[in-house]
């Protein structure tokens, strides 16, 4: 996959882009403010989340111009809740006719280049697309999506994680990228109380995962509804479930062969961050490091940041937040 893009804008998509930008500044002066962890610019509030400019600008643009295609999977989650991952072993599983454990782009590209975001890579112009391999990807609430997507025949996956872990990898991953800047980090203490508050990016995290929990329950069909600490318990398991949900189930002769197990050892966090792209490479958005994406991968690891007091909060407002949805997390 060389480039998502095959030319530049002609004039009337550049008009159109001067228009929606001029609308764009008039609905955000209306927008309640809040804080971005200690970055300049605010967060804002639309629709009950909470997003940073640049990426709702990308929402409001899908919204009105991206056109989802019946073939397209869609891999939806909340930042920081197995993102990456699940990007990685999805490619690695839709493309394994075309490239092994030896041959693939995720080698020499981190996943975020090789599984692009709806909201900044495609959002504006569609017809663009690369349309060879229909992956995307989308920190969108369900709520969020294009209409082209809810109502086309597109595979949507969604992936969650433990609040606490995902509360610890977001805060540790915005901390590094400040000091990357020579930025004053954020306050953990601050920091949770924002989370706690749902006052993050694509937050509240709790509504955001009970959007498509709701959704996946309504067309099962439609959405898988991934926890991230069940696919760490058996990856080959979800792997091997991922596939036949988007329609590309492993053959008997892929199965003998051990083909789940390869795409899984690719995909794990031990390769993808000793690979040199994601030890020094840098991510073509905000020029964030790539080795920020690879921090752990492991279960539980709020227990060396989060006090116990902190943990009972956020596991209090979890049982609260999800309270006769049938949802546990």
């Amino acid at each position: 996959m060389e480039s998502f893009f095959d030319s530049q804008p002609n004039s009337t998509e550049k008009e159109d882009g001067d228009l929606f930008s001029k609308s764009f500044q008039d609905i955000i002066s209306t927008l309640p403010k809040g804080n971005s962890w200690g970055f300049p610019d605010h967060l804002l509030q639309y629709h009950g989340f909470w997003h940073s400019s640049v990426f709702l600008q990308g929402i409001l643009s899908a919204q009105q111009q991206f056109q989802a295609q019946p073939a397209d999977i869609i891999l939806c989650s909340a930042p920081k809740t197995g993102t990456t991952w699940l990007k990685s072993l999805t490619y690695a599983t839709i493309t394994r006719t075309s490239y092994d454990d030896s041959t693939s782009p995720l080698l020499s590209k981190m996943p975020h280049d090789v599984v692009p975001f709806m909201e900044l890579d495609h959002a504006h112009f569609s017809t663009h697309r690369h349309l060879g391999i229909p992956v995307l990807a989308t920190h969108m609430p369900y709520s969020a999506l294009p209409k082209s997507v809810t109502d086309s025949g597109c595979k949507i996956v969604y992936i969650c994680r433990d609040p606490k872990d995902s509360f610890v990898s977001l805060y540790l991953f915005v901390s590094k990228y400040q000091k990357s800047q020579n930025m004053q980090t954020f306050n953990l203490d601050e920091a949770f109380e924002q989370f706690c508050q749902g006052e993050c990016w694509y937050g509240p995290y709790w509504d955001h995962v009970l959007e498509f929990w709701t959704a996946s329950l309504e067309h099962p069909d439609k959405i898988l509804f991934l926890k991230y600490e069940e696919m760490s318990d058996d990856t080959i398991l979800y792997v091997q479930r991922l596939a036949e949900f988007i329609g590309c189930p492993f053959s008997s002769e892929e199965e003998e062969k051990g083909v789940p197990e390869k795409i899984v050892k690719m995909c794990s966090f031990e390769n993808l961050s000793n690979l040199e792209v994601n030890k020094n490479g840098k991510h073509r958005v905000g020029g964030t490091e790539n080795a920020n994406y690879f921090r752990k991968g492991k279960v539980g690891d709020w227990e060396n940041w989060l006090t116990p007091e902190m943990a009972a909060r956020l596991d209090q407002i979890t049982m609260q937040k999800l309270s006769g949805s049938g949802l546990t997390l």
